[in-house]
């Protein structure tokens, strides 16, 4: 049975104004089924009877590859990079939006087989692994949409203990995981992990890529999550732990090759006006498109976070990046994180379009954790200059437990991430 997703709207809106729509995001995350609810017809490029016509169609005759009834799903776009051109050339004459979509789990391997940037034809579209919402593990009792509206009342979360919290962390949002037994799926998720190293990092840009050092840089990876730390950390890190001597050169394209197949989603940092000359840290921070990629590197499970609550929160906190990020698309937004040479750090901006934006910190739980996080968004809400930008539209500390959803004396909200939705 097919669970709604949020970009189904989002798919709705984009096919009803532009020609072609692209849905990007990793293998498995559901691209290719919540494009199916829509589409009216489907061309599966990579289909094992008819992929060699496929390609030779391609390359000989593509608007043949686009005819039936619209909008048409061509799945796994990038096996034929010359589609790109070809599809823009095809929505252009048709003059109709809503023609074709585009999925794809990878980036092409040979951009410059690409002449044109699909400006004004194309919309992209980007799908990651279920949010909490989503999978039905958060009742949706406050909406971020409503928080920017100035909308809010206290509400009940779901009950979800730290132990439940771990289970979800390390199981990941992945739609073919959520009907499976609790074993089941955290094996799904080392099963994927293991087709990465042995065969996506490889496959996306033809290049061989060692499995044990794909392996190795992802669980050093995972060990830096939600920090701004270089690829020459990252090197000494993989010497440090006994790791055959790679360069920083090569890292960083084993780091391009997971970005390319969406794996790895680093995230930009915001750089406000502040009324005080304050440097502001611009290196992107890092982060895997799901916490459970990040579990599976470090060989652990819910009982193993647990036990470290450090490592717990944070890989907690990629989950809340995970699930903000579907949320602030939804709202025509970005996440974005602050740190300053001070050392002041704010988890998470949402930026949206018009300048509103909301500052969050993330917390496991506890009241320590949530008075520092609440310090800290104050803190920094007190440097913006709102002469020159909008004042905060909230304050948030995000927590993995807590029976309720409220606001502090001093206005900022304390939401457990089990009642959020976009």
């Amino acid at each position: 049975m097919y669970r709604p997703r949020i970009a189904d709207i989002m798919l709705k809106h984009q096919l009803s104004a532009s020609g072609i729509v692209l849905i990007q995001g990793p293998k498995w995350c559901g691209k290719t089924t919540t494009a199916e609810q829509q589409a009216r017809s489907i061309l599966y490029m990579d289909s094992p009877k008819t992929r060699a016509s496929n390609l030779f169609l391609a390359e000989t005759d593509p608007q043949v590859l686009f005819q039936g009834d619209t909008p048409k799903l061509i799945d796994e776009w990038q096996l034929a990079p010359k589609l790109w051109d070809a599809a823009r050339f095809e929505v252009s004459h048709r003059g109709k939006p809503g023609q074709l979509i585009f999925t794809g789990s990878a980036v092409p391997p040979d951009m410059s087989e690409l002449t044109h940037s699909g400006t004004g034809r194309v919309a992209w579209l980007t799908m990651r692994p279920m949010s909490l919402w989503e999978s039905g593990n958060s009742n949706g009792k406050v909406s971020i949409a409503s928080l920017f509206k100035g909308d809010f009342s206290s509400a009940e979360a779901m009950d979800m203990s730290l132990s439940e919290l771990a289970f979800l962390v390390s199981r990941g949002g992945w739609p073919g995981s959520l009907e499976l037994s609790r074993n089941a799926a955290l094996l799904q998720t080392n099963n994927y992990l293991d087709g990465i190293v042995h065969s996506d990092i490889s496959r996306v840009d033809n290049v061989q890529r060692d499995p044990e050092f794909a392996g190795k840089l992802l669980r050093s990876y995972a060990r830096h999550q939600g920090q701004q730390v270089p690829v020459s950390t990252i090197y000494d890190d993989l010497s440090g732990n006994g790791t055959p001597s790679m360069g920083e050169d090569t890292i960083a394209s084993y780091i391009q090759a997971l970005k390319k197949i969406f794996v790895i989603e680093d995230m930009p940092a915001w750089n406000p006006n502040l009324r005080s000359k304050t440097a502001v840290r611009t290196s992107d921070t890092r982060y895997f498109v799901d916490p459970s990629i990040g579990v599976a590197a470090l060989g652990l499970g819910p009982e193993d976070l647990i036990n470290d609550l450090n490592t717990f929160g944070l890989l907690f906190e990629t989950m809340c990046i995970r699930d903000l990020r579907i949320y602030a698309d939804a709202l025509g937004g970005q996440v974005y994180h602050y740190r300053d040479k001070n050392g002041l750090e704010c988890d998470a901006v949402i930026h949206l379009r018009n300048g509103s934006y909301g500052l969050i910190e993330i917390k496991l739980g506890g009241d320590t954790l949530i008075e520092r996080g609440a310090g800290t968004l104050l803190k920094l809400s007190g440097k913006i200059d709102t002469g020159k930008m909008k004042t905060p539209s909230f304050l948030m500390v995000l927590t993995g437990v807590g029976q309720y959803a409220y606001r502090r004396n001093d206005g900022v909200y304390v939401i457990p991430v089990c009642c959020l939705k976009d």
